[in-house]
């Protein structure tokens, strides 16, 4: 659980930040509707299920001869270009409940079992760190993914992490106290005051994003949740993993204008986050998932209900970018899965399981199989040639 909002977060961070790669998960909650953020603009089944909602070609943002992006996500043209960013179609689980609790549940956990999938990989990988700054998440609680993890502070800014709050003296009495101890505690407590001095140092001026990047006026919490973990990874206090929500992606009434806000929030902070880091990017990964996807078909209320299949997003280092990764089948009512006896088009099936990505994504960050398989026990994972 948090800590309470008048206790201050505990410090132990690690000495070795320069040489760290960091991971960061992205959680889109409410079910966002891939077949809008990635359309499949050849095929003609996607018109005629979505008459209203469908994305337009000529108003997409193109991405290869078959797939486009919601033309809110133009932000990121750069980054697939540049081979920075991928992404993978008809993603997801074997849940069937499409019920957001249930599907977050397992998506997070990866499986019925005990523990979030991040946490257990950081619990599993060769010398786990156990510095509060080497596990953020960002928001106000503790995301399912990381129970279990050695240790995790959650702050919604840089603010929130401090030993002794606003009384320096305490701080001071504690580094009087460590300095007389040796070996590794010692050794952890400096390290970890040396690193509170950087924070310090951090809150005391005023952030100015690099090349130019743009978080915008500091009114949107996705956007300066991201600037506060570009912060922490350039000032090199051995961040390396992070967990941020954007919301509110559960689009039964009125989409069009829900999903235009939503993805442009995704869009300008991913892209801002990229550009800030510059050259840290070779060291940085980014996942953007999310529990399922949409149906097909639009609804009578212009919206779309709970699916099956949606879409990924991956941005870093040394991905395989500029191109779609997995199966895809298309459209046709042929090959959706079937809702009982409900008539329409079906749902778009889950072709390429999320935990086959994410393992692709583990593997960059350290994983051997033995530590894939406490990330993601009791199942038999095919990891996805993501990297190259």
């Amino acid at each position: 659980m948090p800590p309470p909002e008048s206790t201050a977060a505990q410090a132990l961070i690690t000495g070795n930040g320069d040489q760290r790669q960091t991971l960061v998960v992205v959680f889109l909650r409410g079910a966002a509707d891939g077949l809008a953020l990635v359309p499949p603009l050849e095929d003609d089944h996607y018109y005629r299920a979505r008459p209203r909602l469908g994305i337009a070609k000529k108003e997409a943002v193109r991405l290869d001869g078959q797939f486009g992006l919601h033309p809110k996500l133009q932000p990121l043209e750069s980054a697939w270009k540049e081979g920075d960013l991928a992404i993978i179609h008809a993603c997801g689980t074997e849940d069937q409940t499409r019920s957001h609790f249930e599907a977050q549940d397992l998506m997070e956990h990866g499986g019925i079992v005990a523990g979030g999938w991040l946490g257990r990989f950081l619990r599993a990988r060769p010398a786990p760190l156990s510095g509060a700054l080497a596990c953020v998440a960002v928001g106000k609680v503790l995301p399912e993914c990381l129970l279990g993890a050695p240790t995790v502070t959650v702050m919604q800014s840089l603010d929130d992490f401090a030993i002794g709050g606003k009384t320096p003296a305490f701080r001071s009495q504690l580094e009087r106290l460590y300095a007389m101890e040796r070996g590794q505690l010692g050794a952890a407590a400096r390290d970890t005051f040396d690193a509170l001095g950087r924070i310090d140092a951090m809150r005391s001026t005023a952030y100015r994003p690099d090349n130019g990047a743009d978080y915008g006026n500091g009114k949107d919490d996705f956007a300066v949740g991201l600037q506060q973990l570009a912060r922490l990874i350039k000032a090199n206090v051995g961040l390396e993993a992070a967990s941020i929500d954007l919301g509110g992606w559960d689009s039964h009434f009125a989409q069009q204008g829900q999903v235009e806000t939503l993805a442009s929030r995704l869009a300008a902070g991913l892209a801002a986050f990229r550009k800030d880091l510059g050259a840290r990017m070779a060291t940085t990964t980014v996942v953007v998932m999310t529990e399922f996807g949409r149906t097909v078909e639009e609804n009578t209320s212009f919206g779309t209900d709970h699916g099956r299949g949606s879409a990924m997003f991956l941005m870093g280092g040394g991905v395989r970018g500029g191109r779609m990764h997995g199966a895809w089948r298309g459209l046709n009512p042929d090959v959706l899965e079937k809702r009982g006896v409900l008539e329409g088009y079906g749902d778009l099936p889950v072709l390429n399981n999320y935990r086959n990505a994410l393992a692709a994504v583990l593997t960059r960050h350290g994983a051997n199989a033995e530590v894939l398989a406490a990330a993601f026990p009791e199942f038999s994972l095919a990891p996805m040639g993501l990297w190259s």
